[in-house]
């Protein structure tokens, strides 16, 4: 078959099925070509070594359940060691899922906010009822989280009248959310100390999630691009408003750190 005629039948295909076209949008090797062409970053965000950030890294992670679509344990220490170290009273995420990543920060942090699709809005989707009802399972009995259930696309984030010093954005991946979540947590930082993580900006810890950045990179202003990074041994990106020692993030490079880990089960 032809060039020609791969490309007219490509388009065909397409025509007749359009949202084919955002999983060509969101190829990783065409928004990896579409950061480098209008942001350079060729490597990606500058990366800060974990021990930067906590010297005497050490900390539980509690609860954690080891099951699909949870963060890594180094991801939830990440969002505890940022709100113990900045002091933070006032935590908002978006993307709630089991509830695990706000459990982890509610006895650290005074109040939270965790925001997720609606439960009819999941159904109207096709997805699985026990994929439902396991959202908020860690976080629906704590007292200090409030859960909103609102698409992050449609939602009037000036109807929370309050600002935070600590936001996870953990919502959908694709980069026109990724975009708009970002371009609205900006306008919900406290002050100048305030910290924005985005997980997913790895698909492992060091390997770029190139749609992610985009919309991260697309959506955050001009001035504060440079405060962006990638941290050692996470899936997460982060805004912190200072300049950090960081490096090139390069793949299968000499480990400079392990990891203790104590596991110990508890039953539900």
């Amino acid at each position: 078959m032809s060039k020609i005629s791969k490309a007219l039948k490509a388009f065909g295909i397409i025509f007749s099925k359009p949202y084919l076209l955002n999983h060509i949008l969101d190829d990783e090797e065409v928004k990896r070509e579409y950061v480098q062409k209008n942001y350079g970053f060729p490597n990606g965000l500058p990366s800060v070594n974990l021990l930067e950030l906590f010297p005497d890294f050490e900390d539980t992670i509690q609860p954690y359940s080891f099951l699909d679509g949870s963060s890594l344990p180094t991801d939830m220490a990440l969002l505890r060691g940022l709100a113990k170290k900045n002091n933070c009273r006032d935590y908002f995420e978006i993307g709630t899922w089991r509830g695990e990543s706000v459990a982890v920060v509610a006895d650290i942090v005074e109040n939270c906010v965790s925001l997720n699709l609606p439960d009819d809005e999941m159904r109207t989707m096709g997805l699985n009822e026990n994929y439902i009802k396991m959202h908020r399972f860690f976080s629906k009995d704590l007292k200090n989280v409030k859960h909103l259930q609102a698409n992050s696309l449609a939602f009037d984030f000036t109807q929370l009248n309050q600002k935070f010093d600590l936001i996870f954005v953990d919502g959908d991946h694709h980069t026109e959310s990724i975009r708009s979540d970002t371009e609205k947590v900006f306008k919900l930082l406290k002050d100048e100390n305030s910290i924005i993580v985005w997980h997913d900006y790895g698909i492992g810890t060091e390997t770029i999630r190139w749609n992610v950045l985009a919309g991260i990179l697309d959506a955050c202003p001009e001035e504060k691009r440079k405060y962006l990074y990638h941290v050692s041994n996470t899936l997460c990106a982060v805004y912190i408003n200072k300049e950090l020692k960081s490096s090139v993030l390069m793949p299968d490079q000499k480990p400079d750190k392990y990891f203790s880990v104590h596991l110990k089960a508890h039953k539900i």
